[in-house]
This record gives C-alpha cells, structure tokens and sequence, in this order.
C-alpha cells in the first residue's frame, strides 16, 4: 500500500469483528511501532497486548467510570450518548507505555519531560498505518483515567500509559471526516 494513500485512508474505526486477529499480523504492526523515531533513539516504549476478556471488560468499566466523570467536570451532557459497548468486540487492544526517564534532553528544559510522550505517539501513528496496511481498523483510546488504567494493567509507578491502542477487522465503514488543507494550517518563514 502506497504511503501517502495509508496516511489519506485510515480513519479511526469503532466497529469491530470479534475475530481474532493472528499473533504474527499483532508483531508487524508492534514492529512497525518500534521503527517510530525518538528523542536520542531512547525507545521510550513498551508494549502490552492485551485480548482477555476479563482485563477488557475492567478496561471498559474505566472507560464508563471516565466518561461519567467528564460528563459531571465539563457539563459536556452529549457524551452521554458516548457508549463504550463498541470496544466490547475488540480482538486485541495494546497499551502504549512510556518511560518518562528515556525523555532526551527536554528533561532539562523549564516543561521538560514530554519528547517521550510524543515518541509513543509517533509509535503509534506507525501502528495504526500498519495496521491499516493489514486491512484492520483501529482505534487511539484514551477515555480512562490514567492512575486507574496504570492499576488495571499492572504498568510500574515510574511508567505512564500514553493510550491504549484497539485493532481489529472493521464491521462497518468509518466515517470520513473532512481535513483543512495544509496550505490553511502552515505559515512559511523565509
């Protein structure tokens, strides 16, 4: 699949199969992640593939608990149509883990300590192209409050989760949504 066309068709899916997706077609697209680039070549990442049912369902009952909780601080009442039911197909979700400590030289500087964030999510921009590459949907998750999630998953105290990752065969087709072009977005400084 050419690049360009990748980056324009992949979109975020929240309709899945519950088919499982094979162990091989997961490390493609977790190799993928690892090729993303990162301050100093630190590699802050690390990977937890996560299908047990069980794990899932603590992962979407966070998700609920979240959303109520966003509902309450912001007045934002239409996210009470936002059900968390679609992640329950999901084959194969993977937590996105950074580790502050692989940040660079940010670490240094007066916000220090975020170009391992934006690291993982270059990581993750690759995994979703791979996996759109493999004809599966997925999907950037992070309506959960981190400390609980960090629970849920075991991740140590000096780790922080950046997202969860879904992927999975789409049932449905995702909705397109219209992009600004890049002339309306970039300011050129010559």
């Amino acid at each position: 699949m050419d690049l360009y066309t990748a980056i324009r068709e992949r979109r975020s899916c929240r309709t899945y199969s519950p088919e499982p997706i094979d162990e091989e077609v997961v490390g493609k697209i977790l190799d993928a992640a690892v090729w993303a680039p990162s301050p100093l070549n630190t590699q802050p990442w690390e990977f937890i593939v996560i299908t047990r049912e069980d794990v899932k369902e603590e992962i979407i009952a966070a998700a609920e608990r979240c959303c109520g909780w966003a509902i309450d601080k912001s007045g934002w009442n239409w996210l009470s149509g936002y059900k968390m039911d679609f992640l329950r197909p999901v084959p194969v979700m993977v937590a996105v883990v950074g580790n502050p400590a692989k940040t660079g030289v940010d670490q240094f500087m007066e916000n220090g300590s975020t170009a391992y964030q934006h690291a993982c999510a270059a990581a993750i921009q690759n995994m979703q192209l791979a996996a759109h590459a493999e004809g599966l949907g997925s999907l950037w998750f992070t309506f959960y409050h981190r400390e609980e999630m960090k629970k849920i998953l075991d991740i140590k105290a000096s780790r922080e989760i950046i997202a969860l990752v879904c992927l999975g065969k789409s049932t449905g087709e995702p909705t397109r949504t219209p992009r600004k072009s890049a002339a309306d977005k970039t300011t050129y400084i010559k």
